[in-house]
């Protein structure tokens, strides 16, 4: 019942989040402009719903030159690609602004496992094993409040089958509320991260979100 209800308020919300931000987005799409050449959105092949393919999009933070379908930790020195413009975005989260239009055209959701990239075998397959892969993608979920980026595939997998079993309107809010904390205080970032957090830090990180 939840998930008919998660859709009508995914419509919702980022339908409201396209009009207020778009003073943000203009903003962003001058910086950009300003600083390189190239388009402004970045659009990147992804694994959605029971593993069909999107396209997800991203402001621009790195150079037209950049090896494309490369997660940024295998790239050799990944911060000689990166712009000044997206190193700011990339720290605050905000080049992931125009996956609002993905959630309203029912591509992603506010709330789900960060959609994988299509070549990311490991993780798909590690997420089939939890259900995973039978939802929505969302902008942020329960493996983001729990690490971010340092979470090893099998962690992140099996923290993305907790919130399948567990979904709720309740869950969601915290998700999304510890998201905006998380975003404030700059936790969680690691350009380029190679999931090296270990079982200790996980559990630390697990025990403070609750």
């Amino acid at each position: 019942m939840y998930r008919k209800v998660k859709r009508l308020l995914d419509i919702v919300l980022s339908s409201i989040g396209l009009v207020i931000l778009s003073p943000v987005f203009l903003l962003i799409i001058v910086a950009i402009k300003m600083e390189s050449r190239g388009p402004v959105l970045f659009k990147q092949k992804r694994v959605g719903l029971n593993k069909t393919h999107f396209y997800i999009l991203k402001f621009r933070t790195m150079r037209v030159d950049t090896p494309k379908d490369t997660p940024t930790h295998l790239l050799e020195n990944p911060e000689q690609y990166i712009t000044k413009t997206g190193k700011f975005l990339r720290k605050t989260s905000l080049d992931e602004l125009p996956q609002i239009w993905n959630i309203f055209v029912g591509e992603m959701s506010i709330i789900g496992p960060r959609p994988a990239l299509w070549n990311q075998y490991d993780l798909i397959a590690e997420r089939d094993k939890y259900g995973a892969n039978g939802i929505l993608p969302g902008l942020t979920g329960w493996a983001q409040i729990n690490g971010r980026d340092e979470l090893p595939i099998e962690v992140k997998a099996k923290l993305d089958g907790e919130y399948v079993r567990n979904i709720s309107f309740l869950m969601d809010v915290r998700c999304f509320s510890s998201t905006i904390i998380s975003v404030v205080k700059g936790e969680g970032v690691l350009e380029g991260g190679t999931g090296k957090m270990g079982k200790k830090e996980v559990a630390t990180s697990k025990e403070a979100s609750k």
